[in-house]
């Protein structure tokens, strides 16, 4: 209720005790009025107010003590009364009464609006109230004011469809600060007459570091509330909830859609606005804390923000400045730019005694460089290693560890205390058990124009001696130009062929000549792609492994399915492999696996050092653009 609305109920409230005390005694007097006009008339004695230098008569000055009380008595009574209530015999016998029985034999109804305002509580209430909370009670007022102005009236969505999902998310955020506020009587959260509040200054201190999370928070600015009116600090409380909001939705992975830069269809947990007040607004002087943890909880995140600090925080200069041409460099040589390639490469320096030395660590990190780069020269800076680092491109570290540490953003925050993750990027599979990696393995993946594609979802079953019910794409672009060259192509190479709904049907029965190998690990999915064998393992040790048509194909299958069925359950590597030969064999999980396939080009190490890899599907220039970096 705003405050007007109090203080009308307040007057209103003391015109109703008035008459309700006027009731109480003018029905009496009316009655009696009424039985005394059947009575013969009486002699009656009628007071009436003198001005004060008037003189008085023997037989009224007689009387003064008993008039002077009834004086005083008629004046405490409200004017209202005294001037609507009719002058009767009783009326007068009641004012010629003694004082006291008078007081006595008055109805309290009629004494109470007789109490002066400094007595009377409610009024006693508003005229003490502190400043404090007469600025609160504005705060409110304005709040509710601005709240209320922030929701226009529901229109037709215009523009792109992003330019909608933009105006309904805008709407949405709206609509929950205005159901906070609401809620809290538009009380204030982030401020007080005071300035900021302990819950405040803890939320400015967080969106101040938005940055060391790779967020940005255009609309922020530090608020400053000394001397700050009600208006100043209204503004300020809506201008921090609007960013605390902004900072979560970030966090949470609404800044860059999936969708928009390639084949992904993972879903970032978007915090909602209202799960984002409700978290930040109880907690006071950790309503920062509460905030950044709309940022990933994972360890690979906050490895990769460990890094990003170190590098704007040792290096600043030395991360952006070109770095000159010269001899080529290997293991055990000295160079002026050796500190300049540490610091683009993310290499900490702590324990060198020679900072100009191109040691093993160096070398180490400029040959992944150059690996992730298609640079020929392993762990040597050459000519090309030095135009790739500083060509162009003089923020690419920073670029590329934001990019990734945008990515983390799209996976489920609970990945699952067992589970499979297979990066593609870095071609790659590992389980992870209770947060220790029980075993990895070399994986091949999609070529770039048939891209493995990036989710979650979790693994179900497996299959021993799989069919290969091959793909239509396959068929119409692989198989039919051969068909056409020899009938026989698909009877030579052991497919049959059937149709169905006029459409051709390829499938290649189990054996050692499927392209699945001999088991494959399902996880039913949108894009039809699994986890399997390959009868073509020299693929393997090949550095750069972009081979298949978007399914990932698994190096060591039988002990992965050993790993994911579990020996302690019967499951040994050969037991499974007793299982070759014959008909599909489907094996139910025991219990079902978290399953991710990443996209992650930068990554930190068991030893603390960025691992650069190979963009090979260009998602991270597309995140990288879409972030403006």
């Amino acid at each position: 209720m705003r405050l007007a609305d109090k203080v009308y109920l307040l007057n209103g409230t003391a015109c109703a005790a008035i008459i309700l005390a006027y009731s109480f005694t003018a029905a009496p007097l009316r009655a009696q009025e009424a039985q005394q006009a059947t009575q013969p008339a009486a002699e009656m004695a009628v007071s009436v107010p003198m001005p004060p230098e008037a003189g008085l008569s023997d037989d009224v000055q007689a009387k003064a003590p008993a008039t002077e009380s009834t004086t005083a008595a008629t004046e405490s009574a409200p004017a209202t009364e005294a001037a609507s209530a009719p002058a009767s015999p009783d009326a007068v016998g009641a004012i010629e009464q003694p004082a006291e029985k008078a007081q006595a034999e008055t109805p309290p109804s009629v004494q109470a609006p007789a109490q002066s305002p400094a007595q009377s509580p409610a009024v006693a209430q508003s005229t003490t109230a502190s400043p404090a909370a007469e600025k609160e009670a504005a705060l409110r007022e304005l709040i509710h004011a601005a709240t209320a102005a922030l929701i226009e009236p529901e229109s037709t969505a215009r523009g792109t469809k992003a330019q909608q999902a933009a105006q309904q998310t805008q709407r949405k955020e709206r609509e929950a600060i205005v159901a906070f506020y609401a809620g809290r009587d538009n009380a204030p959260v982030w401020v007080s007459a005071n300035g900021l509040t302990d819950a405040g200054r803890s939320l400015v201190g967080r969106l101040a570091r938005a940055s060391d999370d790779a967020l940005d928070l255009k609309g922020f600015t530090q608020p400053n509330l000394t001397g700050a009116d009600d208006q100043a600090l209204a503004k300020a409380e809506l201008a921090l909830t609007e960013s605390a909001i902004d900072y979560a939705r970030q966090a949470s992975g609404g800044r860059v859609d999936p969708r928009s830069i390639g084949l992904i269809t993972a879903k970032p947990e978007i915090a909602e606005p209202a799960a984002i007040l409700a978290a930040i607004a109880a907690p006071g002087v950790e309503a920062g804390d509460r905030l950044a943890d709309f940022n990933p909880p994972h360890a690979g995140y906050r490895a990769l923000r460990t890094k990003l600090a170190e590098l704007r925080r040792e290096n600043p200069a030395m991360a952006s400045q070109r770095i000159g041409p010269g001899p080529n460099l290997r293991v055990g040589m000295k160079d002026l730019r050796v500190p300049l390639i540490r610091a683009r490469l993310g290499v900490d320096a702590a324990g060198e005694n020679d900072p100009l030395l191109y040691d093993v660590r160096v070398a180490s990190a400029v040959a992944d460089f150059n690996r992730a780069n298609g640079v020929a020269g392993g762990n040597t800076l050459t000519a090309r290693t030095i135009a790739k680092l500083s060509g162009g491109e003089p923020h690419r570290l920073e670029a590329e560890l934001i990019s990734n540490m945008e990515r983390w953003r799209w996976l489920p925050r609970d990945m699952g205390d067992t589970r499979i993750e297979v990066n593609i990027p870095d071609y790659q599979v590992k389980v992870t058990r209770d947060g220790e990696v029980i075993h990895t393995a070399r994986v091949i993946v999609g070529k770039p124009q048939n891209p493995t594609p990036v989710f979650s979802d979790s693994m179900k079953h497996l299959i021993v001696n799989p069919y290969w019910n091959v793909p239509a794409s396959i068929i119409k672009k692989e198989m039919m130009p051969g068909y056409a060259k020899d009938p026989s192509y698909f009877q030579r190479r052991g497919y049959e062929v059937t149709s169905y709904r006029g459409q051709m049907v390829v499938r290649q029965p189990p054996g050692e000549r499927n392209a699945l190998g001999r088991i494959k690990f399902m996880f039913p999915n949108e894009h039809a792609v699994y986890l399997h064998d390959t009868p073509s393992r020299g693929l393997f040790a090949n550095a750069r492994r972009a081979y298949s048509h978007g399914c990932v194909r698994v190096e060591n299958p039988f002990k992965l399915a050993e790993i994911v069925l579990g020996k302690d359950n019967g499951w040994s590597e050969a037991k499974v492999r007793s299982l070759v030969g014959g008909g599909e064999r489907l094996i139910n999980m025991p219990e079902q696996i978290p399953i991710h396939l990443e996209y992650f080009t930068a990554f930190v190490d068991d030893e603390g050092k960025v691992q650069l890899r190979e963009d090979i599907y260009g998602y991270s220039r597309k995140v990288q653009t879409a972030l403006g970096l």
